[in-house]
């Protein structure tokens, strides 16, 4: 294996925690080191909300509405499919 590649660390056989380098990524410096996932899904509903407000305008034709909708729909199963499952994940 080339040493800094990678590879050579996906490889290793001790299963201790990875310690990560400020030199690296910064914010590990002072502490935050994770995601938004409230954030997110918060924004995923802004979007689908956003996306289906699109649909007013100066359309001419209906095929930008049909896309409009199946995907703002495609959006608010999967963030809804996402809540269901998040709320019953602690129960397994």
């Amino acid at each position: 294996m080339v040493a800094g590649t990678g590879h050579d660390v996906a490889k290793r056989d001790d299963h201790s925690p990875a310690t990560v380098d400020p030199q690296d990524e910064p914010s590990a410096e002072w502490g935050w080191h994770g995601s938004f996932p409230k954030g997110a899904l918060i924004m995923g509903w802004v979007s689908a909300v956003i996306i289906l407000l699109m649909l007013i305008g100066n359309h001419e034709g209906r095929v930008e509405d049909i896309w409009l909708v199946g995907t703002g729909v495609v959006m608010i199963l999967l963030l809804i499919r996402h809540s269901i499952r998040a709320r019953r994940s602690w129960r397994r």
